[in-house]
């Protein structure tokens, strides 16, 4: 657990602090970060003493988006497809182990939360971000349906479909109060007060029962996807593969 390249560990009592720990990229979400993550969230089932999870990045942004670099190395070096495919799974797979995990977990967000960082921060259950952040969906405007971990759906359930609708047009920059607006944030506060509005989540979040926290969880993600007869971001690694190769192939 403490050979992670792309994460850095903190566990402190009932709490395991996961940071995002690749600044020089601005924690963009590689193959790597992918396979790191799981390795962590794989584990929460058989740690009871991890109560609370949370998110969070290093350096000047949360995270950036996907690696666009091993995308474009991938598209170049794979013809078969099936490396981009298995990013897109990978990141379903994330997506939905921060939404399914028994510990409660809090996202942690400053500056930059583009993309894939949206979809990671609006996968945990908690949210609180600085007042410098910057939220943006750019896919449509990189030529991508918004297909990344599942987290169309998600981002429905949270903000509603004629917000998502709109940002995902119009690919426009919106603040922390937007986002708070939109309830993709819980809590917005200054930069200087982010670890201590995290700690007042965290500290009632230890005691509360773990049997009723569990069930909590299981039933808020019943309900919120009890009205989807299937879940089409079941596709979503297919959707992604087709539109970035087609894309790529148009060069």
């Amino acid at each position: 657990m403490s050979d992670f390249k792309t994460l850095r560990l903190l566990h402190e009592g009932a709490v395991l602090g996961v940071e995002l720990n690749s600044p020089e990229t601005g924690n963009a979400v590689s193959g790597l970060m992918l396979d790191e993550l799981l390795a962590v969230l794989g584990t929460l089932a058989d740690r009871p003493d991890v109560r609370v999870l949370v998110l969070s990045g290093a350096g000047d942004h949360f995270c950036l988006g996907a690696d666009r670099a091993e995308f474009a190395e991938i598209i170049a070096n794979d013809p078969t497809d099936g490396r981009l495919r298995a990013l897109g799974t990978k990141a379903r797979k994330v997506c939905d182990a921060l939404a399914t995990c028994e510990a409660a977990t809090v996202a942690r967000v400053h500056g930059g939360v583009i993309g894939a960082g949206v979809a990671l921060a609006v996968f945990c259950d908690l949210r609180v971000g600085a007042e410098d952040c910057r939220f943006r969906l750019p896919e449509l405007a990189l030529g991508m349906p918004p297909a990344w971990g599942g987290s169309l759906p998600r981002l429905i359930q949270e903000a509603g479909a004629a917000r998502v609708r709109e940002l995902l047009m119009t690919g426009e920059n919106f603040d922390a109060a937007r986002a708070a607006d939109l309830s993709l944030l819980h809590k917005v506060v200054p930069v200087a007060e982010l670890d201590d509005a995290v700690d007042r989540w965290t500290r009632p979040l230890v005691r509360r029962s773990a049997a009723a926290l569990r069930t909590t969880k299981v039933m808020m993600n019943a309900y919120a996807s009890a009205g989807r007869l299937a879940d089409a971001s079941l596709f979503d690694a297919e959707l992604m593969t087709t539109a970035v190769t087609t894309r790529a192939g148009r060069r």
